[in-house]
């Protein structure tokens, strides 16, 4: 390009001419007045934004240059190690422990557990090593949830064997992609139907169920009154949903109706839209005890509260068909908003479901993190669930046995005096406490369990101490029993003298065990207690 000078003459430019030159060439790009109509307006608007991304631009152009040149570049900077001490290094690498090493306590708690051989049942054989001779003992298993006999069941073994060959183990893949199958389909329907609601959705894990429930419904600033003696699950599902949480002394419904009118007075002239809910367990993991449903229903219509219910260890054992806590305290199901339960409980499977309407399941597929975030559970153990549902259904005898059981399990153990047991007399799970030195007798049940005054004239190692002992004597008479292990409440106030928190021996009773079985059982209890004990503390 030639610019004119003052006297009128031309000469050549070199910077104009290359100028010239690159706009020919943006010229040559196609879209390229979209890219210079992008810049011009980028620029007039917001100049500095302009300059921001042509120095991202820049800098990503450098990075890939320079991760390109990087291979090549020599390794004069690194050690060179021949063969020989490569793997003089490698043989003295030690890493780093995970976590700390047992102390003593802890490492004789891991030795005295007995090790099943073979398959899970009500009869196992074990070893263990306060067991006297060499060969694997039978005694009787009061350590697993086995309630209703769906773990060694042959109709449980048969349908995973067909389903297997048909379907394969699984998908590998959430349900909302293309884990769903007809039988997981089928499998919530049949949930549904059991439970008496009007639809029902299925997760793959049990534990995280409730944690994808609750957080599901509840938010931010939302209110939820919740029993202190819910279980751990419940308890990562409460803080997960971050709400503001009140808490009432364990089953008690006055310390409920007493909170309730707390927060019906705080929020009063608050923002009104906020979502109130309450939740408890139908039977309580902790302790065995049995909420008081009908009078919970009562409070939560006259304080305008949903319900969360967690059924997982009273579906299956309560109720005259085993439909769980609505059933056995004559409940209508459309009372309870949401009712939660785990399938490995009752049913011998895997996974957990929540029942409620059909739009609070719609909602769930989407908005429950453990469901959507979850490989769907394999097709066979989703079909176990089902297959355990039409067992209780068309056996009612498990059900009729199992309860027969554990009347005939508490008649024994009520009448020791050394004990005591917060477990309501119809619990399947039975826990076994110290009684106190400074409580009377009749403590078992007709005291309140949430009485936190209530100090133990033994200190919680010392009441495990001695529930090993008790452990470690009926299993070499015959009797597999285990220690309930506690995890600390997030409610910073349950404090060790609390009786949610004590020391407890746990039971599970099972349909399986004959009636003399179960009587066997009990006089072998009854004695191992006993003779660490004695027949009354007092």
């Amino acid at each position: 390009m030639s610019t004119p000078s003052q006297d009128g003459q031309t000469f050549h430019d070199p910077v104009s001419a290359l100028a010239q030159s690159f706009m020919n060439f943006v010229r040559m790009i196609p879209g390229r007045e979209i890219v210079m109509r992008y810049i011009a307006s980028s620029y007039q608007n917001d100049p500095i934004r302009s300059l921001l991304e042509l120095v991202l631009f820049i800098f990503a152009v450098r990075t890939i240059l320079q991760n390109r040149t990087r291979s090549g570049q020599n390794t004069k900077n690194f050690v060179q190690l021949d063969n020989k001490e490569i793997d003089y290094l490698v043989k003295e690498f030690e890493p780093e422990p995970l976590c700390e090493p047992l102390n003593a306590k802890e490492q004789q708690e891991l030795d005295d557990v007995p090790m099943m051989m073979g398959h899970s049942g009500p009869r196992v054989k074990v070893t263990a090593p306060e067991l006297s001779g060499t060969q694997p003992r039978e005694v009787f298993n009061l350590g697993s949830f086995n309630f209703t006999g769906m773990v060694n069941a042959p109709e449980m073994t048969a349908q995973a064997q067909s389903i297997l060959r048909e379907y394969g183990v699984g998908s590998c893949s959430p349900p909302g992609f293309y884990g769903t199958s007809d039988m997981h389909m089928k499998l919530e329907k049949t949930i549904a139907e059991f439970v008496r609601k009007e639809d029902s959705i299925i997760y793959s894990q049990g534990f995280s169920t409730i944690s994808g429930v609750i957080p599901a419904f509840c938010k931010r600033g939302d209110i939820i009154v919740a029993d202190e003696g819910v279980n751990f699950a419940i308890q990562c599902a409460l803080r997960l949903s971050r709400s503001t949480i009140y808490w009432y002394q364990h089953n008690d419904t006055a310390s409920l109706e007493t909170v309730l009118q707390r927060v019906q007075k705080q929020v009063k002239d608050k923002v009104p839209l906020r979502r109130r809910v309450i939740v408890t367990e139908g039977l309580f993991e902790g302790d065995g005890a049995i909420s008081d449903l009908p009078k919970i229903v009562e409070l939560a219509k006259r304080f305008k509260f949903r319900i969360f219910l967690d059924e997982s260890y009273s579906i299956g054992t309560l109720g005259r068909t085993g439909r769980g806590l609505t059933e056995h305290q004559n409940v209508d199901p459309d009372d309870i908003d949401f009712i939660v339960g785990n399938m490995a409980v009752a049913f011998g499977g895997a996974g957990g479901f929540c029942a409620s309407t059909a739009f609070a399941v719609r909602h769930q597929r989407i908005n429950g993190l453990s469901f959507v975030f979850s490989a769907a559970m394999p097709v066979m153990v989703a079909n176990g669930s089902t297959t355990a549902m039409h067992l209780l259904t068309t056996q009612p005898h498990r059900i009729a046995n199992l309860h027969k059981n554990v009347r005939k399990m508490r008649s024994v153990l009520d009448q020791i005096d050394s004990i005591m047991i917060p477990s309501a007399p119809d619990s399947a799970l039975i826990h076994v406490q110290i009684r106190s030195k400074h409580e009377p007798k009749s403590n078992r049940l007709s005291v309140p369990i949430a009485d936190k005054q209530a100090s133990h004239d033994l200190s919680k190692a010392e009441q495990e101490e001695l529930l090993r002992q008790i452990i470690q004597r009926a299993l070499n008479q015959g009797v597999m029993l285990v220690r309930d292990r506690k995890l600390r409440c997030i409610k910073p106030e349950i404090t060790v003298t609390d009786k949610l928190d004590r020391a407890s021996l746990r039971m599970a009773i099972t349909s399986e065990l004959t009636e003399s079985e179960i009587a066997q059982a009990a006089d072998i209890l009854r004695a191992s207690i006993v003779s660490v004990l004695g027949d009354s503390r007092s």
